[in-house]
């Protein structure tokens, strides 16, 4: 009983600590997963503790987006904003609906494909934190039309484990000309509807299967995901603004040699 407490609460710390940071937190998730050898029902546990995470940074950007929704009744710049934000969505809705199965039943089950992501998104994203065009936009909530939605298709490709959306949406908003932290916040913003939207298509597409018998181990991993999320969601964006990217490249890098390397050896 106390190591699966103990085991539930380290996953939890990891998808709060990488749920929004560009590392790619269900790539890490699955890897862990993998070496420690846990798998839930129907992935019961590590669907529910997303939702840790997406509460705590709806917590945090709870004020913002009501005033954003109340403004929209008469401003046709917060009208704007929200259908930026549901154009940069809807891409990964159809490309979602279409893959999900072969990316649930294929790719989150080949742990080398991960790591392998991992590590040519950690060089990507080097490359473009050092090569992104110069800063056009810096405002989250202005961007075109054309951009948001370009950003949308970026977030598709994150549905190849180990490829990050936060990862596939930064990176896409910087070849665009969007400044470090607008890109990181639009990510952020634009997260709560697609992992919102993700977590209940799991949920309905696993109903059958779904195991809450586990309830005390899934409320440690909920509990641990949330109040990590929000201070790492509390934390990044002035990271970001003072640092830029290259530690979450490296990062990635490191986690996904060791992973390949410990995968080779036979573990």
């Amino acid at each position: 009983m106390e190591s699966q407490t103990l085991t539930a609460a380290f996953l939890g710390l990891i998808e709060g600590l990488t749920e929004f940071l560009p590392v790619s937190s269900t790539g890490h998730l699955l890897l862990a997963g993998h070496f420690l050898g846990f798998q839930s029902q129907g992935r019961t546990f590590e669907v529910v503790i997303q939702l840790g995470a997406i509460l705590a940074l709806f917590s945090v950007y709870a004020g913002l987006l009501t005033r954003l929704v109340l403004r929209a009744r008469h401003e046709d710049a917060a009208r704007r904003s929200l259908v930026s934000l549901l154009l940069a969505f809807l891409p990964a809705v159809f490309v979602g609906l279409l893959a999900h199965d072969f990316v649930k039943n294929v790719l989150f089950e080949t742990p080398s494909l991960i790591a392998v992501m991992l590590i040519l998104g950690g060089v990507v994203l080097l490359v473009i934190d050092r090569i992104a065009p110069r800063a056009v936009y810096r405002d989250a909530l202005a961007l075109p039309f054309g951009k948001s939605l370009a950003i949308g298709f970026f977030q598709c490709l994150a549905l190849v484990p180990g490829v990050s959306r936060s990862g596939a949406t930064i990176v896409g908003a910087l070849l665009l000309g969007v400044e470090k932290r607008a890109a990181a916040e639009f990510s952020f913003l634009l997260s709560l509807p697609t992992m919102g939207a993700a977590v209940a298509y799991d949920l309905f597409k696993n109903r059958d299967v779904l195991d809450f018998g586990a309830i005390w181990e899934i409320s440690v991993g909920f509990a641990v995901a949330f109040v990590t999320a929000v201070l790492v969601v509390r934390w990044v964006l002035s990271f970001i603004s003072r640092k830029g990217y290259g530690l979450f490249g490296w990062w990635r890098i490191i986690v996904g040699s060791v992973a390949l390397g410990a995968l080779w050896m036979g573990y």
